[in-house]
Parts: structure tokens; C-alpha cells; sequence
């Protein structure tokens, strides 16, 4: 039975359903929403809104459950429309009503939310670790290239010699900004939207600090409202994807135009090129080539996240699904360069 089933008199059609869902993206989220949730029973417990023995059997339960999804035993399902309600029936289904006691003082508002940040958090260091390999590669190279002479260029015209060294570093220094912007948007993504409920909190006695520091929130959002409603912090992580891509996209074009016969600066490696099936002379930088041209999807993310949330009153709710389109959208095109 769904969460909101209560005041309906008739069922949904599977159409309906269908297209109601959101499980067919969000189902990667399904650790951060139980870490979510076990902080919450957690903390239902500790102030004594759920008696110990209950969360206790929840959060015992929901690592059961953690450990069967990552062993493929839970099959999520269209009816239970989202991430939330497919793991809250699961436990339902297992402790019974002990179960439904777990979405006591919140709401899949701030539930929602605070998976997207746990979320974000953990793939922003992951997108960190891989500029900083970028880097560490770009600095070795230009170590090594220290005394190679080569044209530097303006308008596309030969204008000053200078070192391969000089040139790589260029590309370090905006890979290194790039860092530093995926850094300072974390400190946005680092503040906790659990505990404001629907929109405007709850009447239990809740500790939204222990539940800040049981899940790693560097602070606590304090409006409510804006908590459940925010995805500056989305857009903000798209528009770091997106200047990365960015750079991404200017050297893989330096590299594309350097493997031309006309350049004939550089000699792609066998291993990340591919060849012509009616021209066999023919080495295709096609992975350069991949990389300058998934840059148009993730602007064209970028905006279309904009564009699902200018008109926004406060405090909508339903982008979750496009949100979550776009980040698999954006993190599949870094990981894979």
C-alpha cells in the first residue's frame, strides 16, 4: 500500500504508475537512503519517539536488507513508485508494523533531499580523485617534456616558441580550478535537510545535530522550507561537470588537431584509437573526438535543469525524477573519460 493511499478511494491505473515512478533512477541511491535511515531510527530512539528495542530491530533489519539488495535478492518494483517506498515496504514487509514507524518526524521531501546530498558528497570526491589523477598524469608528462621545443600559437597561427611543458601545464592549472570549484561546492551539499519534514518541521522532539553528525553534515539547514525546496546545490554540480567538460573538451580538441597529418605533433596510442573500415591507413583519435562531443550533453543538462526550476514556488517537489536523470546523465559522462 502506498504512503499517501489514505484519503484515496480509487487505485491508480499501471499507467499512471508508470508514469508516476521514479525507481528506474533513483534505485542507485539505495545506500545512501538507508544510511539516511538507520541515522533516523537512530535518532528516533535515542529521544525516545520510538522505544531502543524498536530501532533497534529497524536499523537491524535495514542492514539486512542493504546487504540482500547488493547481493541482488530485493526486486525493486514500479508500484512502489521511488528508492523511499521500495525499501519502506521491504522492511514493512519483514518487521511489520515496527516498520511504518520509521517515517515518523519526516517526510520523502527531506528524505529525498538528503539522499541527493549523500549522494553528491560521496561523487564528488570521486570526481576529485579523478582530476587529481588527470593531474598528477599532466604533471609527469610535462616533466618529461621539459626541453621539447614546440610552436606556442595565437588565432591558430604560429606565434612564440615554447616548451610541451609550458603548453600541458596551461591544461593543469584549469584542471586544478576545477578542484577547487567541485570543493567549494561541496560546502554547499554539506548541510543537512533531514528533519524538516513536508516543509515546515514537525512536532517531535527531534536532534537534527546528532542526525548532522551521525551522517557527516559539516551544518544543519535552518529553513525548512528552503531545505526541501533547494537545488542550488544540483544546478551547482552540473555547472561544475559542465566548465570541467568544458576542459575536457578544449584539450582533447589540441590533442585531435596535433594527431593530424597537418600538425603531426603527436601519435595517438594504438590502445585508445580506432581505424576506418574502408580506409585502412587511417588511425581515428575517435576517444578525443567522444570526449569534445559529450560536452553538448552535459550543457544541455545544465540548462535543462535551469530552465525545471525557474518557476518553482516554494516549496515543489516533483523534479526529483528529472534531477536524477541528470546526475546519472553527468557522472556516467565523467567517470567514462
Amino acid at each position: 500500500m502506498k504512503l499517501w493511499k489514505g484519503r484515496f478511494s480509487k487505485e491508480a491505473t499501471s499507467s499512471a504508475n508508470e508514469f508516476n515512478a521514479s525507481i528506474g533512477f533513483d534505485q542507485r541511491f539505495y545506500k545512501e537512503d538507508i544510511t539516511g535511515s538507520i541515522a533516523h531510527a537512530k535518532m528516533l530512539g535515542k529521544q525516545g519517539i520510538i522505544t531502543m528495542e524498536e530501532s533497534e530491530l529497524i536499523i537491524k533489519t535495514l542492514k539486512e536488507i542493504l546487504a540482500d539488495i547488493e547481493a541482488g535478492k530485493v526486486e525493486f518494483t514500479i508500484e512502489g513508485e521511488d528508492i523511499h517506498m521500495n525499501i519502506e515496504t521491504v522492511l514493512t514487509e519483514r518487521i511489520g508494523q515496527v516498520g511504518k514507524k520509521l517515517h515518523t518526524a519526516r517526510s520523502r521531501n527531506d528524505q529525498c533531499n538528503v539522499d541527493f546530498r549523500l549522494y553528491l558528497k560521496k561523487e564528488t570526491a570521486e570526481v576529485d580523485a579523478l582530476l587529481k589523477e588527470l593531474l598528477d598524469a599532466l604533471k609527469k608528462l610535462a616533466e618529461e617534456h621539459q626541453e621539447t621545443v614546440m610552436p606556442g600559437y595565437t588565432h591558430l597561427q604560429r606565434a612564440q616558441p615554447v616548451t610541451l611543458a609550458y603548453h600541458l601545464l596551461a591544461y593543469y592549472q584549469m584542471f586544478s580550478r576545477d578542484r577547487e570549484r567541485f570543493a567549494d561546492c561541496l560546502k554547499r551539499i554539506d548541510r543537512l535537510s533531514l528533519g524538516s519534514g513536508a516543509l515546515a518541521g514537525t512536532t517531535y522532539n527531534t536532534d537534527r545535530q546528532f542526525l548532522a553528525k551521525e551522517l557527516g553534515f559539516a551544518s544543519v539547514l535552518p529553513n525548512g522550507m528552503d531545505a526541501v525546496a533547494d537545488r542550488d546545490f544540483a544546478i551547482e554540480f552540473i555547472n561544475c561537470c559542465s566548465i570541467t567538460m568544458m576542459h575536457l573538451s578544449r584539450f582533447c580538441e589540441e590533442l585531435i588537431n596535433w594527431s593530424s597529418v597537418e600538425f603531426n605533433f603527436i601519435e595517438m596510442d594504438d590502445a585508445y584509437s580506432t581505424g576506418s573500415s574502408i580506409m585502412p591507413q587511417k588511425k581515428n583519435p575517435d576517444m578525443a573526438e567522444l570526449i569534445r562531443g559529450k560536452s553538448g550533453r552535459v550543457y544541455g543538462d545544465l540548462i535543462s535543469l535551469m530552465t525545471t526550476c525557474k518557476g518553482l514556488p516554494l516549496a515543489t517537489i516533483r523534479i526529483c525524477m528529472k534531477i536524477r536523470n541528470l546526475y546519472s546523465t553527468q557522472l556516467i559522462q565523467l567517470r567514462h573519460l
